[in-house]
C-alpha cells in the first residue's frame, strides 16, 4: 500500500465555477507532419490552458510489482499551487492518505499502522527521481513535470509524434513526446545509468476536453531502479472549482518512519 500511494503522487483541468460532474469529448490527436523548432514544440504545449483553482479527480488505480498485484480507487484533491490530498480506498474504506505541500509531504496507511513526514530530499532519494511539488501537480492533470521553456531541447519526429530530447546533470537523459494537433503530451521518460541505473516513465494514452481545459482520461506509470513497478490510473470522474476542504490526520498511536 506505500508504494501504491507514494508513486500516486510521485514520480515526477480547469476550470470556471462549475460544481458538477462535466462530460467529457475524446479529443482527436494529430500526427506530427513537418519538423519544427523545440521552441514552437514547447510554446504549442503551453498554450493548453490550466486555469483552475480546485480540481477533484476520483480514479481507479492497478498496482503491479514483482511481488504484488492491488487494484483500489483513489481521490485526488488539488488546490493549485498550495495543496494535494491523496486518499487511497480498498472496498470503500481509506487505507491509506497522503498531504502534499510545497513544503513537504506527509502520509499514513492503516495496514502497518505507520506514517511518514518528511522533505522532497528525503524522498527524491529514496524513489530515484527528483520531486517537487510541482512536478507532482504536473504529472496529474498532462503537463511536462519540468518547466520546459528552462531547458534546453534537441526536436525531432518520432513514430508520429514530436519529441524534445535534453540532458542534466548525473547524465540523466529526458524525453518527451506531444501528438500532432495540440502538443498534448503522450510521454515522458526519464533515464539515468551508472552503477545504480533507474527510469521512470509516464505515459497519457488520450485525454478529453472539457469546456474549461483539455485534461487526460488517466495515467500509465513504469518506475525501474532494482525493482520495476507499473501503475495504472483511470480517471473516472473530475469536478472544477468546488469548495474542497483537505482533511487529514494522523491516527493515534501510528508509529514514525524514516526513509534513509
Amino acid at each position: 500500500m506505500k508504494k501504491i500511494l507514494i508513486v500516486l503522487f510521485a514520480a515526477g483541468t480547469l476550470f470556471s465555477s462549475c460544481k458538477s460532474k462535466q462530460s467529457a469529448a475524446t479529443v482527436a490527436e494529430g500526427t506530427a507532419g513537418e519538423d519544427k523548432g523545440s521552441k514552437e514544440i514547447i510554446a504549442g504545449h503551453y498554450k493548453n490552458p490550466h486555469n483552475f483553482s480546485t480540481l477533484l479527480i476520483k480514479a481507479d488505480a492497478a498496482y503491479k510489482d514483482h511481488k504484488q498485484s492491488q487494484n483500489v480507487s483513489a481521490e485526488i484533491r488539488i488546490k493549485k499551487d498550495e495543496t494535494i490530498l491523496v486518499s487511497v480506498r480498498f472496498l470503500g474504506i481509506t487505507m491509506a492518505k497522503a498531504l502534499i505541500t510545497p513544503q513537504e509531504v506527509t502520509y499514513y496507511e492503516k495496514i502497518n499502522g505507520t506514517y511518514f513526514k518528511g522533505n522532497y530530499a528525503v524522498l527524491s532519494r529514496w524513489l530515484g527521481t527528483d520531486l517537487d511539488f510541482t512536478k507532482v501537480q504536473n504529472m496529474l492533470i498532462g503537463e511536462a513535470l519540468d518547466d520546459l521553456t528552462k531547458g534546453s531541447y534537441k526536436s525531432a519526429i518520432d513514430n508520429g509524434q514530436y519529441k524534445l530530447t535534453g540532458k542534466a546533470s548525473g547524465g540523466i537523459i529526458k524525453e518527451f513526446l506531444f501528438e500532432g494537433a495540440n502538443y498534448l503530451l503522450k510521454k515522458q521518460h526519464i533515464e539515468q545509468g551508472g552503477q545504480q541505473p533507474r527510469s521512470l516513465d509516464i505515459a497519457y494514452p488520450s485525454h478529453h476536453e472539457y469546456p474549461q481545459a483539455i485534461l487526460p482520461s488517466g495515467i500509465k506509470i513504469e518506475a525501474e531502479q532494482k525493482d520495476r513497478v507499473n501503475i495504472d490510473i483511470v480517471y473516472a470522474s473530475v469536478k472544477f472549482d468546488e469548495k474542497l476542504t483537505f482533511p487529514y490526520e494522523v491516527p493515534e498511536g501510528y508509529e514514525q518512519i524514516f526513509i534513509e
